[in-house]
């Protein structure tokens, strides 16, 4: 009879045999559920583009766009919300910023919409930094009191200033795309919107794995022991929110050129910020397509309530029962709540991984990485 260690010198032909057959494994096949994960997102995408193909209902396809629109916002609004941890609920004011902007610079220069689109949301940025290096020196309740000053005071601004901004009345945009019918207006708008979606969500993917993204981590869980740790907190804090102005300035921007009419009372509104912080929080502010997730849903929530009950204001009754209900019972998002689930109730691993040299032998074990720690025995690897 062999000892164990012939056993063992015996088994590792068949031990590297199997780690072979298990590295040659596609990545997606030894997670199932990054399997799941990528074919929803196919699915999803799929939909996505296809959805102006299958309709010609210009309310279908303004919905659509209306929902991209908050999309487009919600993850704008995480760049500063998901990474940092700030809340803020006056981000209507660069939703509104990127609408005026655009609009000026076409109907007061004659520049054209698409170089305006371009330099809109730079506009915004310009106007932002300056209020994130005086916002960003307060936390907490501090700082969203600050954020909902400024919408207001941009309100007052926006209504006061006829000369340049067209006062309460607002100001009419002119169409980007001449000799269109509204159907074909919509449809050219929605895959625009795809598009800055697209953009926004790569962006915040690159930061999230980044080094600099690891710094604004660390602000949103602890920002005192960042600071120890040498992690440059405002500096971090300040280039998260001039994304975060960016792409829900662009938001705005692409807004006036698709509706063409703006109001001040409702670009510079709590409440459009208000459901920014909504959609996040519904998806989950610290998941990529968390936003998204709650912008399709409290999209079509919101078209629902106002198809169902006309000009009330029952949607907003409904919208704050949502919030809180998100608050109390899935503080972290739905997707977290449905990962957490699959992790209850999926395979679980085990810390420490025992196999048999018989299991070895016949191929039936995969064999353990080489790089774990050895566990008692001699066979079995820490996990």
């Amino acid at each position: 009879m062999r000892n164990a260690s012939e056993t063992t010198r015996a088994a590792a032909p068949a031990a590297e045999r199997t780690a072979g057959n298990r590295a040659a494994r596609p990545p997606l096949l030894r997670d199932p559920r990054r399997l799941v994960g990528v074919g929803l997102l196919v699915a999803l995408a799929v939909v996505v583009l296809v959805f102006p193909m299958t309709t010609s209902v210009g309310y279908l396809l303004s919905t659509g766009v209306v929902i991209l629109n908050y999309a487009l916002m919600a993850t704008g609004w995480n760049f500063m919300g998901g990474f940092t941890g700030y809340i803020s609920l006056g981000h209507a004011a660069y939703f509104g910023l990127g609408a005026y902007a655009v609009a000026i610079l076409i109907d007061r220069t004659g520049m054209s919409p698409f170089l305006a689109l371009a330099l809109a949301p730079l506009v915004v940025v310009v106007i932002a930094i300056p209020v994130g290096v005086a916002a960003l020196r307060v936390r907490g309740a501090s700082f969203v009191i600050v954020t909902i000053a400024f919408v207001l005071i941009l309100l007052l601004v926006a209504q006061s200033w006829a000369s340049l901004t067209g006062g309460s009345t607002g100001l009419m945009v002119p169409r980007a795309f001449q000799g269109l019918m509204r159907t074909e207006h919509h449809q050219v708008f929605y895959y625009i919107y795809v598009a800055a979606l697209v953009l926004a969500l790569l962006v915040w993917w690159r930061i999230d794995r980044s080094r600099f993204g690891m710094g604004l981590k660390a602000v949103r869980e602890d920002e005192d022991k960042a600071r120890a740790l040498g992690v440059p907190t405002f500096r971090a804090k300040l280039i998260a929110f001039a994304w975060s102005a960016f792409f829900t300035g662009l938001a705005g921007a692409l807004y006036a050129l698709w509706f063409g009419d703006l109001d001040p009372v409702f670009q510079f509104s709590i409440l459009m910020g208000a459901y920014m912080v909504l959609m996040a929080l519904l998806g989950g502010v610290r998941e990529l397509f968390g936003p998204l997730l709650g912008a399709i849903v409290v999209g079509l929530a919101i078209e629902f309530f106002k198809a169902e009950f006309g000009d009330t204001q029952f949607h907003l009754v409904a919208t704050g029962l949502l919030l809180a209900l998100v608050v109390l019972f899935m503080p972290e998002g739905v997707i977290p709540a449905v990962k957490g689930l699959f992790a209850r109730f999926g395979p679980q691993a085990s810390s420490i991984r025992e196999v048999s040299a018989q299991q070895l032998l016949d191929g039936t074990q995969d064999a353990p990485d080489d790089d774990a720690p050895v566990a008692p025995g001699g066979v079995g690897r820490v996990r």
